[in-house]
């Protein structure tokens, strides 16, 4: 029973392996490299007499990157259960750009986002718009900037009496982020988001999310990821801590 709960895990990794093989030389974007993929692959499992409690944390991301432009796409799927009960079925898509056409360290952003989360009580949640960034630190190895920009969403939600409520608003999204690299070793990441309605009092969104990459062979990499979420007008928060793998393909 116990070798069944993670033999399909370990043939997605095995697949992740093979699929990125030929490719491992490739570790970064340069003037003849302009796609990456990165699929990860990461959870937490515990094992009682009660039964297994389980939190897996897949993801796929997709990057194209020229002189002034640069585009992501991302797609994750966090599913989580303990004996009996379901705690996390929550799947996101988005597909982001920036654009460099101006000043130094500069820069204007687009986002399309679709979310749906069991955890969150969020059904449907669309959201869509544009604004502008600036590095304050912007170098190889470290990167710290600071963006601000207008939100268009439409949301379904499960109300605290579980009933179900749409509606849109506009959002101000305000986020820092920072990326800082040690040698081709380590690599550490995180994001802040600050998304209040400009149309209704007390409803915010507040998301951050850190992650540490050390790297095990040229294209393979254990990571450990920290996320937290909170939706006020669900009043419904997670926080999730998983660990695992990520390989990255250049090309």
């Amino acid at each position: 029973m116990r070798r069944n709960c993670f033999l399909p895990m370990a043939r997605y990794l095995y697949l992740i392996c093979y699929c990125l093989l030929p490719f491992a030389a490739r570790a970064q974007f340069s003037d003849s490299v302009h796609h990456m993929i990165n699929i990860s692959s990461s959870g937490t499992f515990n094992r009682t007499a009660d039964g297994l409690t389980y939190l897996l944390n897949n993801g796929v991301k997709y990057s194209i990157r020229k002189q002034r432009f640069v585009m992501n796409s991302t797609t994750s799927w966090i599913y989580g259960n303990t004996p009996g009960r379901l705690t996390n079925n929550d799947f996101t898509t988005a597909l982001d750009f920036n654009l460099y056409k101006t000043f130094p360290h500069f820069y204007y952003w687009g986002l399309v986002n679709f979310t749906s989360s069991f955890s969150l009580k969020i059904n449907e949640q669309m959201q869509a718009g544009l604004g502008a960034a600036y590095r304050l630190i912007d170098r190889q190895k470290m990167m710290l900037s600071i963006s601000d920009g207008l939100l268009y969403e439409r949301s379904n939600i499960i109300q605290e009496d579980q009933s179900e409520l749409g509606y849109y608003t506009f959002r101000n999204s305000l986020r820092i982020q920072y990326r800082f690299q040690y040698k081709e070793l380590l690599t550490f990441n995180s994001a802040g988001f600050y998304q209040p309605s400009l149309n209704y009092g007390g409803d915010f969104i507040i998301m951050a999310n850190a992650s540490l990459g050390i790297k095990i062979w040229k294209w393979l990499s254990f990571t450990t990821t920290f996320t937290y979420n909170n939706v006020s007008r669900t009043q419904r928060e997670n926080i999730l801590f998983t660990y695992g793998l990520v390989a990255e393909r250049f090309f």
